[in-house]
């Protein structure tokens, strides 16, 4: 017994702790008793919480929580640094070493084995060229390296902090154990939202409170969260979209096209709905978080999408890449010149393959073009459809979610030449003949699809009417609700471990 309880708390690669899991519902319930038992000691619940958030990050990837460890100790200490010293020079030595640090990291976990098939296979092109045989028969140094889960999340975080600091916009935390508090919160640690310090530091010692309003409101996102990822998004992963991008040619363009809608679909609910746990779990605990998703596929524009669309993330790149490239402040060319790279590395971001660049140049390119629509023609091209009439704000939202399911094939598709062969399905097999037959065969995939796009696009006073009534009703109530979805879950439970999409970034 005592074996199989040590089993399930250690790490196990093949199931990471996740929060729709039993698993975490159990230890998250255990841990919330303590927590409040400490809410009135402040540095024992900062020790407690974060030594609770490293078992956390040692159950999605084992002994590389030191790695963390190591990550928050660095940027503590250059940041300490960073506010004594008056130098300019050496002031930008201490960022050039922060980014060096956290940078380098992620390039060695995510794209050493990308940039060594680039530069070998460059190197061997060139042997062959200029008939240099140890060239050409060069073979890449490949290893097996793992990714530690999160490690994109909590180096732009502590990234984040060095450059407000270095900008003067917040002052050193003071105590390690905070800066290790705010790095390592469980909550948004392993897929954010990517949280500001000058947002969440100051809550850290603040005692936490809770209000009736507040829970309600916690728990309304923690149950949207659990159907939309562990109800809609995997079931039709399983079920239909993942066979679709497996094998694009053995279906019909129709099906394609309704592949690439489920997974517009899929990585939307997977995505928002572990930021809305994260974002209802913090607030439990006392801390708010600001919105990652906001209905994204109501855009309008491909502007807008991005205000809408991982707003810790397009924030994050406009702030600190995109405006320290210039921005719009010097000229037009160089404007779209800077959509360009951010958007780039945006996509490289996503993972160590030319599809996510493909991804990135495709949004950077939409983004630089309706810039300068607006600016030809401002009459006519506006930056959201809240300043358009009816009429041209729903053509608007049908072609900027076209235009983002075309950037989607290739986001999800294992390769460039599969994504084409989606495109070509799609425009050359249609076959729009066979929409009942898909429909009989597929109608619990067909009926969450719909389900899912009718919540997405639901008004937005009525997605608050359902949020007050949740936080008005009886506890009771608020009791029974959270069992039943935890009912729907297990009923609808997969044999295999389904981690959330943007674990792998």
């Amino acid at each position: 017994m005592i074996d199989k309880i040590i089993g399930q708390l250690s790490y196990d690669s093949a199931a990471p702790m996740l929060f729709g899991s039993g698993l975490f519902l159990f230890v998250f319930t255990a841990f919330l008793i303590v927590y409040l038992l400490l809410r009135r000691n402040t540095v024992a619940r900062l020790v407690y919480v974060a030594a609770f958030s490293l078992y956390f990050y040692y159950k999605s990837s084992g002994l590389w929580f030191a790695l963390l460890i190591v990550t928050a100790t660095s940027d503590f200490l250059i940041g300490e640094l960073l506010q004594r010293s008056t130098s300019d020079l050496g002031r930008k030595a201490l960022v050039v070493l922060s980014l060096g640090v956290n940078l380098g990291m992620l390039a060695y976990f995510k794209y050493y084995n990308f940039l060594v098939d680039m530069v070998w296979g460059l190197a061997g092109e060139a042997g062959r060229l200029f008939g240099i045989r140890a060239l050409a028969e060069l073979a890449p140094l490949h290893y097996d390296i793992f990714l530690p889960v999160g490690v994109s999340f909590f180096t732009f975080q502590s990234v984040s902090y060095i450059i407000d600091l270095y900008r003067r916009r917040i002052t050193p935390v003071g105590r390690w154990i905070d800066y290790l508090f705010y790095v390592s919160f469980f909550p948004q640690l392993v897929a954010g939202p990517i949280v500001r310090a000058r947002d969440f530091i100051p809550q850290i010692r603040r005692r936490p409170e809770l209000s009736r309003e507040e829970f309600g409101e916690g728990l309304f996102l923690i149950v949207c969260g659990l159907l939309k990822k562990g109800v809609i998004s995997d079931y039709i992963s399983l079920n239909f979209v993942d066979r679709i991008f497996d094998a694009p040619t053995l279906y019909t363009g129709l099906e394609n096209l309704i592949g690439v809608y489920g997974y517009a679909l899929q990585i939307y609910c997977d995505f928002s709905g572990y930021s809305d746990m994260a974002i209802g779990i913090a607030l439990l605990l006392g801390f708010r978080f600001n919105i990652n998703f906001d209905a994204p596929y109501c855009s309008a524009t491909i502007t807008e999408f991005w205000r809408r669309w991982h707003i810790s993330l397009s924030s994050w790149l406009k702030d600190y890449l995109y405006i320290s490239l210039g921005g719009n402040r010097r000229g037009r060319l160089r404007t779209y010149v800077n959509l360009m790279i951010t958007m780039l590395l945006g996509g490289l971001w996503h993972g160590a393959s030319f599809r996510f660049i493909l991804w990135g140049g495709l949004h950077g390119v939409s983004l630089a073009v309706h810039k300068w629509a607006m600016s030809r023609f401002p009459g006519a091209f506006k930056a959201d459809g809240s300043q358009m009439p009816l009429w041209r704000k729903l053509a608007g939202i049908l072609l900027t979610f076209h235009l983002v399911c075309l950037g989607w094939i290739f986001f999800r598709a294992p390769s460039a030449g599969i994504g084409f062969d989606v495109l070509k399905q799609i425009f050359t097999a249609f076959h729009p003949e066979i929409l009942l037959q898909f429909i009989g065969g597929y109608p619990t995939v067909s009926l969450l699809m719909l389900a899912g796009f009718l919540f997405h696009f639901m008004p937005r006073r009525l997605d608050l009417s359902l949020r007050s009534l949740l936080t008005r009703s009886p506890l009771i109530v608020q009791a029974f609700i959270l069992v039943a979805v935890i009912f729907i879950l297990v009923q609808m439970k997969s044999a295999g471990v389904q981690p959330f999409i943007y674990f792998q970034f």
